[in-house]
């Protein structure tokens, strides 16, 4: 079933079961108990893909004062996550899906458009998934230096 980005907001997260970079499989119900921020990425290895990783990162500490554990999601291979994951230190899993079912699920795969050729690609969304399985917020289409702080700054003022 697809939903809509809009339509996410305020109820249960859908559910999926993906690999990380090792082949180890990752179940939203594992993460019961804390939140989850589940974002989505274009490609391994680009620049703002990079950056964003890169802020999560180092930015780890902070989430984990709120209870966040962050997973990033692409349709990239467990292969070229590993290389990703490796090449920038990156201290949380990264999911590969790709069947894109579970971009599907989220409302991230869609029609883009550069240089007046539209193609299909993901978009660069979060939701962050209270400890209930609940999406209490939908990032959408966000910026990669500035995420983390938006993100932080929602969980300070709004979420706990």
């Amino acid at each position: 079933m697809n939903f809509s980005p809009e339509g996410l907001q305020g109820k249960m997260a859908p559910d999926f079961y993906l690999p990380d970079e090792t082949g180890s499989l990752h179940h939203l119900s594992d993460y019961k108990g804390q939140y989850l921020l589940l974002y989505f990425y274009p490609k391994d290895m680009t620049p703002g893909c990079t950056t964003e990783a890169q802020c999560f990162r180092d930015r780890k500490n902070d989430l984990k004062n709120y209870n966040v554990q962050v997973l990033g999601v692409s349709a990239d291979s467990i292969e070229s996550h590993l290389k990703f994951k490796e090449a920038h230190h990156l201290n949380f899993p990264l999911l590969s899906d790709t069947t894109k079912e579970v971009l599907q699920k989220y409302g991230v795969f869609v029609e883009k458009e550069k240089f007046g050729k539209k193609y299909m690609g993901i978009r660069r969304d979060s939701f962050l998934i209270d400890p209930e399985g609940v999406v209490v917020k939908h990032y959408i289409d966000v910026k990669p230096q500035e995420h983390i702080d938006e993100i932080l700054r929602d969980l300070s003022t709004h979420i706990l």
